[in-house]
């Protein structure tokens, strides 16, 4: 195997690593403070070509790789947490979904805006009463006079206020107690669709995250996203990818964690010594560094699964559990490291804890993880 980036990679990895440490890492901090969503700094992106990345150039994209792809979520999540899960999103929820089942319309007229980023990428998925569960779906589409008419609410939707359209699932037909589950591309401006973005959060508090509310909603009928009835395989496929983006977010925070643990062990001096001189902090320092380097070695593999057309559902999850389990760790370890002051804000590894804390909960938690492992597995 050959572990090596390819030139477009490496060139990729240094636009990215510069923007990162110019225009992302030096407010990240005061804008965690304020909530406040840097809408500049993805239009920067848009304007270097990278809200497309790795989708097709006829529609606005750069047509690079899915490592090229996780390469970026990683160098933004290592600079700022929100920035991370924003850019994911609007890749692998928000654009993949379209280009991967979307018809050539439905690509020219909602992919294209995406990829030139003059409209974020969202997915309606998740339900109160529906997170992991996607077959408890209670959103309904009715056909009435060659309309769909959409009924229903969402949360925890990320790029909801940003995005001129975005791709939901909803019920829209039962038989025999099954659901059948479609997907549209609605419009976030269409009469009876609301976007409420009240939530207080733990952390990536500069990354947007709302409520939908559909009251009669009317959706064309080409707005259907692939068959009738396949909205819950298309789901299912799109959080396949979608693990990849979680899996290079963890990567990014635990490894800016581990950063500043690294140079803070090294600066602060105890009974005479730097802390990195310390047999215990080395051992920490050394777990750390062994389990992030893992941790992107199972990113890259299931990413380059993907680029080659092979199963990768497996590799993601467990790229996704593990990804996310170590940046809790590294984390966890960061803080105690720094002592007190790792408990203070002006020191952000207290933002890296709770910016990682989402990896286990979102995206399907840690046990569906497992689950989908076992499920590939043959279990």
């Amino acid at each position: 195997m050959n572990f090596d980036l390819t030139d477009e990679q490496k060139m990729i990895y240094k636009m990215i690593r510069e923007f990162a440490e110019e225009e992302v890492a030096p407010g990240a901090e005061q804008r965690d403070k304020e909530k406040r969503f840097p809408v500049e700094m993805f239009k920067k992106l848009g304007d270097l070509g990278l809200m497309g990345l790795p989708f097709p150039e006829e529609y606005g994209g750069g047509g690079a790789d899915t490592v090229s792809f996780a390469i970026v979520v990683e160098e933004l999540s290592r600079a700022c947490g929100s920035a991370g899960i924003t850019y994911s999103a609007h890749i692998s929820l928000g654009g993949a979904p379209i280009n991967m089942f979307g018809t050539e319309e439905q690509k020219q007229k909602y992919l294209t805006p995406i990829c030139t980023g003059e409209s974020l990428g969202a997915f309606g998925l998740t339900e109160p009463n529906a997170g992991s569960d996607a077959g408890g779906t209670e959103t309904t589409a009715i056909h009435q006079e060659g309309e769909w008419v959409i009924n229903g609410s969402k949360c925890f939707i990320t790029n909801a206020s940003y995005a001129k359209n975005l791709a939901l699932t909803a019920v829209t037909d039962r038989k025999d107690g099954e659901k059948e589950i479609t997907a549209f591309i609605t419009s976030t401006e269409a009469p009876g669709f609301k976007v409420i973005d009240n939530y207080e959060k733990l952390g990536l508090n500069s990354s947007n995250t709302t409520e939908l509310i559909m009251e009669d909603v009317r959706v064309p009928e080409e707005n259907m996203l692939g068959k009738r009835g396949n909205g819950f395989r298309q789901f299912l496929m799109t959080l396949d990818g979608g693990r990849i983006g979680i899996g290079a977010m963890g990567v990014g925070i635990a490894q800016a964690a581990y950063e500043k643990a690294l140079s803070y062990a090294q600066e602060r001096k105890q009974f005479g010594k730097p802390l990195s001189k310390f047999q215990a902090t080395q051992f920490k320092l050394a777990d750390m560094a062994m389990k992030i380097e893992l941790a992107r070695t199972m990113v890259y593999k299931a990413a380059w699964l993907k680029d080659q057309g092979r199963k990768f559902a497996k590799e993601a999850s467990m790229a996704k559990l593990y990804a996310s389990e170590i940046c809790m760790e590294v984390c966890t370890q960061a803080i105690q490291i720094h002592g007190g002051y790792g408990y203070m804000k002006d020191y952000h590894v207290e933002r890296y804890y709770r910016d990682g804390r989402l990896l286990e909960i979102g995206e399907g938690t840690s046990e569906v993880q497992r689950m989908v492992i076992a499920r590939e597995l043959g279990c």
